[in-house]
């Protein structure tokens, strides 16, 4: 069961990661356009942000199934345990925090511009601390 769950929060990982590129950018280049915000912008913010929420739920029950478990934080010495039993799971969580906050923000500003602004922001963080605490050498 752990091997299934592992292997669909990496697979799934690829779709988040995708949904999340694409508002980002979608974002940015209404933010640079200065064109108006529609419900098709919102609707690939929304996906974007459900797709992170699935991933970070069947992340934290990989997490918890996971053979190693907490006992992995007896070794932080080793690089490699360190980034997949703490540093992946907690920079993870600080991401999809702020794709969320970005989310809430968003809906509370009137102009296109400013929402725009604030997806463009939250969730271009969001992807960044993503991307940086991915484990590469398990995704390839």
């Amino acid at each position: 069961m752990y091997e299934f769950i592992q292997k669909f929060h990496s697979g799934w990982a690829y779709l988040a990661l995708l949904l999340l590129v694409v508002a980002f950018i979608n974002s940015a280049m209404g933010f640079f356009s200065k064109r108006e915000f529609t419900p098709r912008d919102k609707k690939l913010a929304l996906f974007a942000l459900i797709a992170t929420h699935i991933m970070l739920v069947v992340g934290l029950i990989t997490y918890f199934l996971s053979p190693l478990g907490l006992s992995a934080f007896g070794d932080m010495k080793n690089a490699a345990l360190r980034l997949t039993s703490l540093e992946h799971p907690l920079t993870n969580i600080i991401a999809i925090v702020l794709i969320t906050m970005g989310w809430s923000k968003h809906k509370k500003i009137l102009e296109s511009k400013g929402k725009f602004k604030t997806i463009t922001l939250f969730y271009g963080l969001g992807l960044l601390l993503i991307l940086s605490r991915i484990p590469w050498s398990l995704w390839f």
